[in-house]
């Protein structure tokens, strides 16, 4: 699950979590060719777990992964024992890498937690789910917004209480140390697509603004469709009336019938390409699509 794809030596290469039969999640890799779409190959996991007591000691997923200064930077979700729920995701860890393959933990300790919000002061849960946007300052300096989600949610037979999740920024100019975080958008009750949670907003600049593709679960469907925003700042994000933003709910085909979500969008010369994770949170693989941009 968790596809996040950069174009490398004119290859994709997509990190995404691979889960054991165990169920322990690592963060893996595959790459193909630009234009063979379907001929990937498998290098395994790049990211293990953490040790015992860890916050990635369960769970390795949601990479992130950009260059930051002179080395890669991969941004991941840990998630540790004890517990259930949304509360048991409590960081992002950061991994470093020379080579996109060989990747070193800066520590056991999370770089982000999912503190920081007034509406939400006790609350633990976070997950990535997005990509880093860099935004040039005046004097020429680079500062470093990273999309994730604020896990809200608490173990509840009300969907909307058990998945609540809102999309979040922070801001960075090292890529280590995170201020500055705001919520920039959340569920809407009156749209039942995406009344419990919006996640994994994925953003980019268009020649009239900003664009984005994300996730949203509902009462609707039960569980994740696919939907889009619009923007003229690239932080406050418009989404017109129920309905209008919904791109692609659950498909027809038996792999994605129950649910669609975990976008990720690269551009692919004049068209965008979506990649997307089927039923069970990507038990059932990952998909593409494609799209011509409207801007």
């Amino acid at each position: 699950m968790n596809p996040f794809v950069i174009i490398h030596n004119d290859e994709y290469w997509m990190f995404y979590a691979g889960s054991d039969k165990k169920g322990n999640h690592r963060i893996c890799l595959a790459t193909c060719p630009k234009d063979d779409i379907t001929a990937w190959k498998r290098l395994g996991p790049v990211l293990n777990n953490g040790p015992a007591g860890s916050f990635d000691e369960l769970w390795c997923v949601l990479p992130c992964v950009h260059r930051i200064g002179d080395r890669w930077h991969l941004y991941y979700t840990g998630r540790k024992k004890g517990g259930g729920g949304l509360q048991s995701f409590t960081g992002i860890g950061l991994a470093v890498s020379d080579d996109l393959i060989n990747w070193k933990k800066i520590s056991n300790e999370p770089v982000l937690q999912g503190d920081g919000f007034t509406d939400w002061p006790d609350n633990q849960g976070i997950a990535g789910g997005g990509p880093i946007t860099e935004i040039e300052q005046a004097d020429g300096s680079i500062l470093y917004r990273l999309h994730y989600t604020l896990a809200t949610g608490s173990t509840d037979s009300d969907l909307r209480i058990d998945q609540a999740k809102q999309s979040v920024i922070a801001h960075s100019k090292d890529g280590i140390t995170w201020s500055d975080k705001r919520v920039v958008l959340r569920p809407r009750e009156e749209a039942l697509y995406e009344n419990a949670a919006t996640i994994a907003l994925n953003v980019w600049k268009t020649p009239t603004g900003w664009r984005a593709i994300y996730a949203g679960i509902g009462t609707e469907f039960g569980a994740y469709s696919i939907c889009e925003a619009t923007s003229t700042d690239g932080v406050n994000w418009h989404r017109g009336k129920p309905g209008e933003n919904l791109s692609m709910p659950p498909g027809k085909a038996a792999w994605e019938n129950k649910m669609v979500e975990y976008p990720f969008v690269i551009r692919e010369g004049s068209k965008l390409r979506l990649f997307y994770c089927g039923n069970g949170y990507g038990n059932t693989g990952i998909g593409t699509a494609v799209a011509t941009p409207l801007d």
